[in-house]
């Protein structure tokens, strides 16, 4: 049995598509790709499909990935891409398909590009002057309030040439057991300095394994 890693990208609209329509549209897309993907067993026989690390709704991305399985040891990769890419919604675009190297529980960090409104550069340096920066997490148990200066010390922007800024971060996203950040927890501080999260984009780049090298 092998497993494929199918690495895409979920931008402009696709943003707004959750993960449970997300799965629907993958289960779909396969189905009517005729590739030969393992099925599950039992009563009720669906397709194995895992996602790693799923975005929040509204964020972007240019590194996610899913997992599907097949017993085709052989199977052509390339022709993959080409019978699954006619199909997807605009804003979803294969980038690669090949055998899954590590596993997904490998992920421990990801990293995000913040575009932010002019009054951004303010909330920037409004953070770092903070010795503290207090958010409330929602939690499975309940709210728990983290000191974000613990994983973000200092933030740096850089200006962009229409107004506003830029910054680049990495927050912990572990797709097993651990800690998981939301950069929304950022964005919701920077709210005294009048920048308000619909002002702002939020676009996850990399995944990073605990040993620091980039997940693929």
């Amino acid at each position: 049995m092998l497993t494929i890693r199918i690495s895409f990208e979920k931008r402009a609209e696709a943003a707004y598509i959750s993960l449970l329509d997300l799965q629907r549209v993958f289960h779909r897309i396969l189905k009517r790709s005729g590739l030969p993907v393992y099925y599950t067993q039992g009563f009720n026989p669906h397709i194995y499909l895992s996602f790693n690390c799923p975005l929040s709704l509204g964020q972007e991305s240019i590194c996610e990935s899913c997992e599907v399985k097949t017993a085709d040891e052989n199977a052509d990769l390339n022709a993959w891409q080409d019978a699954l890419q006619p199909y997807m919604p605009h804003g979803i675009r294969i980038l690669h398909i090949g055998p899954a190297q590590r596993k997904s529980t490998e992920i421990q960090a990801a990293e995000y590009e913040l575009t932010l409104p002019p009054a951004g550069l303010e909330a920037v340096e409004a953070y770092n002057r903070s010795p503290q920066v207090l958010v409330e997490k929602k939690t499975k148990r309940g709210r728990r309030e983290l000191d974000l200066k613990t994983w973000l010390p200092a933030l740096q922007a850089e200006p962009l040439a229409g107004g506003g800024c830029k910054v680049t971060v990495r927050l912990p996203c572990a797709a097993g057991e651990g800690d998981n950040l939301n950069p929304a927890l950022l964005l919701a501080s920077f709210a005294p300095c009048g920048v308000q999260p619909w002002q702002c984009e939020i676009l996850r780049t990399r995944l990073f394994t605990a040993d620091g090298s980039e997940f693929r």
